[in-house]
């Protein structure tokens, strides 16, 4: 595992080491990934939800923003994932930052700021697998174009339809992340959220506007709730 920087150090704001060390210390008796992601998550249930966590642009100096106090659906989802693939504070940051930095360093043209741009980072780097795969998946192509200061590009990437979900839904486990397609043709991911097996039910814990907090709810409750091309699955990795 490589060295957090001095300089990824000095860069993070609102670090409060005492509390990431409080929350980790809640996880010392869970070894497994999954089970480390389900009580990560549900620590964190119930803290509001904020708009724009991150902030930021291309003409600003970019920092690395840590919180536990309020979340985005992503900050949500990159908090749960760092806190379970750590052991202490400086893990914590540095997982943080492999998370959200395609290089690694916080600059904010370097910020995974599609979700198919942080699908490909943290599947190339080991921390997830992408499970999107199969004859039961179709291809979506966006132009993306809705961050200002970057450049429109056109990708390709694929996801499972909606009506699918009755058939894959045996192969949802606790722990994996769900990524909710846009029926915009400028965007991606329009929504994310962490995965929680009980019995034969997949319920979803996510930061979301409308309930104004970190929630859990019945995933297929949602999926009928909200238009959508698709959605991706991940599952995060344990990693040596």
């Amino acid at each position: 595992m490589r060295t957090l920087t001095a300089n990824k150090a000095r860069t993070a704001v609102g670090l409060n080491k005492r509390q990431v060390a409080r929350l980790l210390q809640r996880l010392n008796e869970t070894d497994s990934m999954d089970a480390r992601v389900d009580q990560a998550s549900k620590l964190l249930l119930g803290r509001p939800y904020v708009e724009d966590p991150l902030r930021g642009g291309p003409h600003k100096k970019e920092v690395l923003r840590v919180s536990f106090d309020a979340f985005d659906c992503v900050t949500y989802m990159e908090a749960v994932l760092a806190l379970a693939a750590s052991s202490n504070a400086n893990e914590f940051l540095q997982e943080l930052c492999g998370l959200r930095y395609r290089s690694g360093n916080v600059l904010w043209f370097d910020r995974n700021h599609y979700m198919v741009d942080w699908l490909a980072t943290n599947n190339s780097r080991g921390a997830i697998k992408d499970l999107t795969q199969g004859r039961d998946t179709i291809a979506r192509t966006r132009t993306l174009d809705v961050v200002q200061g970057l450049q429109p590009r056109r990708v390709t990437f694929r996801c499972f339809p909606k009506r699918r979900f009755p058939g894959i839904k045996h192969r949802m486990r606790t722990g994996d992340l769900i990524m909710f397609v846009s029926t915009k043709k400028r965007l991606d991911v329009f929504h994310t959220g962490i995965l929680i097996r009980r019995d034969d039910r997949v319920l979803m814990r996510h930061a979301t506007r409308s309930a104004g907090k970190v929630v859990e709810q019945d995933l297929r409750e949602f999926l009928g709730n909200h238009r959508m091309s698709g959605f991706i699955l991940a599952r995060p990795l344990c990693r040596p």
